[in-house]
């Protein structure tokens, strides 16, 4: 076994025990008697998402040191792969031990914690130690970065011929047929185009998780990572098209009555309909408790939907709702929640709602474009008998829940492929424009910057797709699905940033892709739960865990 890798596996034992010490002191503050106190939580909720900045932090830690002993088994453990374990080792011990960022100025800290004792045993752990002295060092970044230059990258192969094979087919489509096209449909703020989205369907986009009885390829959720991860790398609107129907493929397939799926899985998987998620209110957010759209069974078993619903995306050109209601005014909070299935015409630029009882204006957005984000208002709009998810009311909520842990991990890969895509065009910027007679990359502070944006990534993309594992083998993964979307939003930010201050004034012209870039990485820490409910989800379910 390489050394670095022994004592990765060591020092994860180090960081394991000040993450104990973390948890320890947190729950003595807000879950004094075993169990996290609502009030408590609130009142001290730094200390809370501070504790889970830190557990996720250590989770990137294992998940890197697992990849990097894979990598090791099959021979593919090489220079670039031992350098990236180095760097991201070594920044991310420093910051458990001295300042975890949790923003751009909201850090983290062993005292505030109470836990200095801890930080000073996790610097005197030699494991640790020496990640923390020759890890992340000028040199070991110069090295990278030159191996970068020349065209390396950190082992990505999973050794499995059929997600292996899927990496390979969806960067060729998107180098083919995304990339070269992205910029210029942002900057027009156009919809992806149909023959583009039919290119999608037929490649199986759509129905990657969907049953093969229903027409789906009926893999898992890490193969929707690798389909996510590489459109996003492109474009993240094309990594987003998938997650609507995503979404109402897991809502149906685990939900659904039987006439249900029969009717609506194959239209999914096969791209026939496109759905959008109509879960959002103007003044609910992430409180999903305080949602008001009603809907009221007809005296012929139909719905009529009546209230106020935004940020929906892709809202005009959907064929299919999975619309968030109360069908039990009697019933305050989640138990008066049901999941409707409601069918509507595909819109047009001329006509974007056609259907009676729904009108939608368009929300004007700095990034995230080619699906168009909307307002919709419902007056009265007709859902057919039948449209009852499940068949039972009251079941909404729950039937929702059951889709965060898959959403997030599918946003998190998204957030991945947005971090290579302003690595790559980082690099390029770097090796092409020069300064004083050198090209950018020479500079120090440039070639650190590309090489710390790649060690990041691994630690974020093993954080991936260790959460989706999980998932492929029915195991309940919200912690680490909310983990691995808190880490990866924040390294898709970091690396767009980054990419941008490369570039220079250059960079903030819109004719660059970088500036598109940034607008698209900005959202990846606010939809599917903000950062910091992801952090709240994190923090009390684990203190909960071990309480």
């Amino acid at each position: 076994m390489n050394q670095w890798i022994e004592t990765a596996r060591s020092a994860c034992k180090a960081a394991q025990d000040y993450r104990e010490a973390a948890r320890a002191a947190v729950a003595g503050v807000v879950a004094p008697d075993g169990s996290p106190d609502g009030v408590l939580v609130e009142q001290h909720q730094r200390l809370v998402h501070g504790y889970a900045w830190i557990g996720t932090s250590v989770a990137a830690l294992e998940a890197c040191a697992d990849w990097a002993a894979r990598s090791h088994k099959a021979d593919r453990f090489g220079q670039v792969e031992e350098l990236a374990l180095r760097i991201g080792f070594g920044e991310y011990l420093h910051q458990l031990a001295s300042a975890v960022p949790m923003s751009q100025n909201e850090y983290v800290r062993p005292a505030e914690l109470g836990i200095g004792h801890a930080a000073d045993a996790l610097n005197a752990d030699p494991a640790a130690a020496g990640f923390m002295a020759t890890g992340n060092t000028a040199e070991a970044r110069a090295r990278l970065a030159a191996l970068l230059a020349k065209g390396a990258v950190p082992d990505e192969a999973f050794g499995d011929e059929t997600l292996d094979l899927i990496r390979e087919q969806f960067r060729s489509f998107t180098a083919d047929r995304i990339t070269p096209h992205a910029h210029g449909w942002h900057l027009a703020d156009a919809l992806i185009p149909l023959e583009v989205v039919e290119e999608m369907a037929q490649l199986g986009v759509f129905g990657v998780c969907i049953a093969e009885e229903y027409g789906g390829l009926g893999l898992g959720k890490t193969a929707m990572c690798l389909v996510s991860e590489e459109l996003s790398r492109g474009w993240i609107c094309a990594g987003s098209l998938g997650t609507r129907s995503e979404i109402a493929g897991e809502l149906i397939g685990e939900n659904g009555t039987p006439e249900q799926k029969a009717k609506w899985l194959p239209l999914l998987a096969d791209g026939s309909i496109l759905p959008t998620a109509v879960f959002t209110e103007p003044d609910t957010g992430s409180d999903l408790a305080s949602v008001r759209t009603r809907a009221v069974r007809q005296a012929d078993g139909s719905w009529a939907i009546t209230g106020a619903k935004t940020w929906i995306t892709h809202a005009a050109r959907a064929d299919l709702m999975t619309v968030l209601c109360r069908t039990d005014a009697d019933t305050p909070g989640y138990g008066g929640l049901s999941m409707l299935l409601a069918e509507k015409t595909r819109g047009t630029d001329e006509q974007p709602f056609p259907d009676t009882g729904i009108d939608g204006s368009e929300i004007e957005v700095l990034g995230y474009r080619g699906m168009k984000e909307y307002a919709l208002g419902f007056d009265g709009f007709a859902v057919a008998e039948g449209g009852l998810l499940g068949g039972s009311e009251g079941q909404g909520f729950k039937q929702l829940m059951r889709t965060f842990e898959g959403a997030r991990i599918q946003t998190a890969a998204r957030a991945i492929g947005v971090g290579w895509n302003a690595f790559d065009l980082g690099l390029k910027y770097a090796l092409e424009r020069k300064q004083f007679g050198k090209p950018l990359l020479a500079f120090p502070r440039v070639a650190d910057k590309l090489a710390l944006m790649v060690a990041e990534l691994v630690m974020a993309r093993e954080l991936t797709y260790s959460a989706a594992r999980h998932k492929d083998k029915g195991e309940r993964c919200d912690i680490e699905a909310g983990m691995a979307k808190l880490l990866a939003a924040r390294v898709a930010w970091a690396n767009a940033d980054n990419a941008l201050q490369i570039h220079g004034g250059n960079g903030y012209a819109l004719e660059y892709p970088i500036s598109r870039v940034l607008c698209d990485a900005r959202i990846l820490n606010i939809f599917e739960g903000a950062g910091e409910i992801q952090a709240q989800v994190i923090g009390r379910g684990t203190l909960k865990a071990q309480g």
